[in-house]
């Protein structure tokens, strides 16, 4: 055995990281095992990072084409370096990476090279070299979902790794899934010029969030230029020199047709990544969908062998597998780690941008929860017109009886940032009339969710 730890992190993305780093802060010997050339795993390297890179690059762009002369400021002669861009969203990167690097140094964690592979309970190899440790904590994230009949390449048939990647602005790009990832990249590329088309299988856009926000947030991407192809499956994609000829049928019609695409993006979901971890001979179950199984403590049925994040049940979001790995750190070292799944919010970074947290109206009208609801119009904000970004809402739900939030749904201006003081309202289990009666700076969009809170008992005062 080359040498010994308490914990060994597989899988250096936020999940593993923070893991790692809040286990040695509590004086633990930890390595994490990682095989790509820079930690951070997919959300720094080709994920939430990169994609934030882009989407505030492609709004700078759109936003010095169209929306700067509303406010006097006349730039002739725009153009695209998408190069730049693109060299920029690296730069991005790799400061965030090499910032995990610096935490690791700081915090005296080993960085294992390599794929790591469970050899045995207590035992990790990483490129040929046995590593003993008491805790080996699973971290190993997730990858994209494929789709029958449609073989990525990612140069025309790209996952969101290659729609990352692309040197030049198709002319169509065509997305396969309207879900969270295929919105915020096509949302990139309509923006910097491209012709976009969104096939989704389902009758709706963003599965799982609120059905209300989701219908207006379709007008919303509608009115900026995107198509939608709702109730539409994807049979089959044939590449070519010349672009991407697929095959759709419309579920309600059952017609088939073609439709041509420069470049097309796969991303109807993620999926666990457990490949070469040597699970099944390691005893470690996983479920139906390959997922590790773990108890609500984040323990395999293998003593000693835990997992966090996307690799196990629950909402595949950085946020969340960080919280989890704080959790875990603290479990192992004797500590009470907690995670309450109720309070992780979602936020869809487009512009205006999508943000909730907790229970949707369908979810509470399913478990027969009576509440009340109270929504505010961004339009009637006066940061919001200020600063010419009018278009959405906020909306709160709250238990009819005793007025404690269940849920807060807004789309709209920098909506990422306001949900935040409703997951903190939430985490302490307050109620409207809590938020409601809280002092917010005038002017500023934080006052659209007082507003939306006064709105629950029929006060709202701006409308």
């Amino acid at each position: 055995m080359s040498e010994s730890f308490d914990v060994i992190v597989i899988g250096s993305g936020p999940g593993g990281y923070v893991c790692a780093i809040r286990a040695a802060q509590l004086g633990m010997k930890v390595a994490c095992v990682e095989k790509r050339e820079t930690l951070g795993g997919t959300c720094l390297n080709v994920g939430c990072i990169p994609s934030k890179a882009l989407l505030q690059s492609s709004e700078n762009y759109a936003e010095t084409l169209h929306a700067w002369k509303d406010h006097g400021i006349v730039v002739e002669g725009v153009k695209l370096d998408l190069a730049r861009m693109q060299a920029r969203k690296g730069e991005v990167v790799g400061a965030n990476t090499k910032g995990v690097e610096f935490l690791f140094k700081k915090n005296k964690i080993t960085w294992l090279k390599g794929e790591g592979r469970i050899a045995a309970p207590g035992v990790v190899n990483v490129a040929g070299t046995d590593y003993a440790a008491k805790h080996i904590v699973i971290a190993t994230g997730s990858e994209s979902m494929p789709l029958p009949g449609v073989t990525v390449d990612e140069k025309r048939i790209v996952t969101s790794t290659g729609a990352l990647e692309l040197d030049a602005v198709p002319g169509h790009l065509v997305v396969i899934g309207g879900g969270v990832i295929g919105l915020e990249l096509g949302s990139v590329w309509r923006r910097l010029g491209a012709q976009v088309t969104v096939v989704e299988f389902l009758d709706r856009l963003i599965p799982g969030n609120d059905g209300e926000v989701a219908t207006q947030f379709q007008r919303v991407l509608t009115r900026q230029g995107m198509k939608f192809r709702l109730g539409t499956k994807v049979t089959g994609a044939t590449a070519g020199e010349d672009g991407v000829t697929l095959t759709v049928e419309t579920l309600k019609s059952g017609k088939t047709e073609e439709l041509k695409a420069d470049v097309v993006l796969l991303a109807i979901g993620r999926r666990a990544f457990t490949a070469g971890l040597g699970l099944a001979e390691a005893g470690v179950a996983t479920d139906e969908r390959g997922r590790v199984k773990a108890d609500g403590h984040f323990a395999t049925n293998v003593p000693g062998i835990y997992a966090i994040g996307d690799v196990i049940a629950g909402p595949m979001l950085a946020h969340k597998a960080e919280d989890e790995g704080v959790a875990l750190a603290e479990r192992l070292a004797g500590q009470a780690g907690h995670v309450n799944y109720d309070v992780i919010p979602g936020v869809i970074y487009t512009a205006p941008e999508v943000a909730s947290v907790g229970k949707t109206e369908e979810e509470l009208k399913a478990a027969g929860i009576e509440y009340k609801a109270g929504k505010f119009p961004f339009m009637a904000n006066g940061r919001a017109r200020a600063m010419g970004s009018v278009e959405g809402f906020a909306k709160l739900l709250a238990d009819k009886t005793t007025d404690k939030l269940l849920g807060a749904h807004i789309l709209g201006p920098d909506a990422g940032t306001l949900i935040a003081e409703i997951a903190l309202a939430m985490e302490f289990g307050a109620s409207a009339e809590d938020v409601a009666r809280t002092c917010h700076a005038h002017p500023s969009l934080n006052e659209a969710v007082k507003e939306a809170a006064l709105a629950v008992a029929g006060r709202a005062l701006h409308i």
